[in-house]
């Protein structure tokens, strides 16, 4: 079963609602945790599952996914025959590499979906977090006879106003309704923008949308599949924790909710390894007077000043005196002597001057972007 299934994942759509953090970045490339990025969790959960052949379709502000990537050395997807694929943009005079929607991506890549050979494709967006078997997931679409399979979760905490897609789900797990960006959500599961089907059944449902006019699939393919029985659609229950990464404060409160052992356990299973970029550093260091509680922190990071529930990334250094609280700092950043943050997100490579101080609430975090000072 594990050689017969592909992975497909999508990074291109939704790059503006996390404002300053995808302005030079996709959102799969959106750091998270102190060493990860987005894409490192769905990445993972396919080589976990077996997955041998994975494509990564990219739209916009890719470079720094690119570099994350690489080879896929990290994720052992640098084979010969099968591996990491990077599916750039595909620009002609009539596409200008902006995707209308997810099946105009995969219109754009069929060529890579005719050319492999696995039965089964797990196709999959970047901008929610969870792990999950997607083996298992296609054992259950191949025992069920459906045409597509959905991935969903009936975590309450992935419903939105006025966004999201929502479905209910039968006790046999048959798809029998879906809502698109309701004001109010009706339905009792949260469609996580995942699905498995058939290799060659997903590139003829491709290609006779995209003749008709259809981008998009949950608005063009799935309402109508569901509503008019043209397919048989069912689901598969994600039962581990999952977060909606679509604004900024979910994007804070994801890193905090992260702080508990408990949820790490559940995002991070022992016999599930998230796999990411290495980068050699020294061990992190603490100097005399310095104090940290509740907070994760990689290596490289020097510590001089005071430290709670905070996510510190590779590189960062806190200086004496200086106090940060409920904050993510990202890679190489600096707090200077005696400045005092609280509920705040600084990018990478961000400076904060001397004795400054940046304080806000917890349902209003600070987002400072990418190289400024402050």
């Amino acid at each position: 079963m594990k050689s017969s299934i592909m992975g497909l994942i999508y990074t291109g759509e939704r790059d503006q609602q996390l404002r300053e953090l995808t302005n030079v970045r996709a959102v799969a490339a959106v750091p998270l945790c102190s060493r990860y990025r987005l894409i490192d969790f769905p990445l993972s959960s396919m080589v976990d599952s077996g997955i041998r052949n994975v494509g990564v379709i990219m739209q916009r502000n890719y470079n720094s996914l690119m570099d994350h990537l690489g080879s896929g050395k990290e994720w052992d997807l640098h084979g010969k025959r099968t591996g990491l694929v990077i599916l750039p943009p595909f620009t002609t005079s009539d596409n200008v590499g902006v995707y209308a929607g997810f099946l105009d991506a995969l219109h754009s890549n069929l060529n890579y979906l005719q050319r492999s050979k696995e039965k089964y494709v797990v196709v999959t967006d970047t901008h929610m977090l969870y792990t999950t078997r997607y083996d298992d997931m296609v054992a259950a679409h191949e025992a069920s006879g459906a045409d597509i399979t959905l991935l969903y979760t009936r975590d309450p905490g992935m419903k939105r106003l006025q966004t999201g897609r929502y479905l209910h789900v039968e006790a046999d797990q048959t798809v029998t309704a879906i809502e698109v960006d309701p004001a109010t959500p009706r339905l009792d599961c949260t469609y996580m923008e995942c699905f498995c089907m058939e290799r060659e059944k997903l590139i003829e449902m491709v290609d006779t949308a995209v003749s008709r006019g259809q981008y998009h699939l949950t608005r063009d393919l799935l309402m109508n599949a569901i509503s008019n029985h043209t397919m048989k659609v069912k689901g598969f229950e994600c039962t581990g924790r999952a977060w909606h990464l679509d604004s900024v404060q979910a994007y804070f409160d994801c890193n905090m909710d992260l702080l508990s052992p408990e949820v790490r356990a559940n995002l991070f299973p022992a016999d599930r390894p998230i796999l990411t970029k290495l980068r050699d550093e020294m061990p992190t260091r603490y100097f005399p007077g310095s104090s940290v509680k509740n907070s994760l922190l990689a290596d490289g990071c020097i510590i001089e000043g005071t430290v709670e529930n905070c996510v510190l990334f590779r590189g960062v250094h806190i200086g004496k005196g200086a106090v940060v609280r409920n904050s993510i700092i990202m890679q190489d950043g600096t707090v200077s002597e005696g400045a005092e943050l609280d509920n705040c997100i600084l990018d990478k490579q961000t400076f904060v001057r001397p004795n400054s101080r940046l304080i806000a609430p917890r349902s209003y975090p600070i987002l400072i972007a990418k190289q400024m000072t402050v």
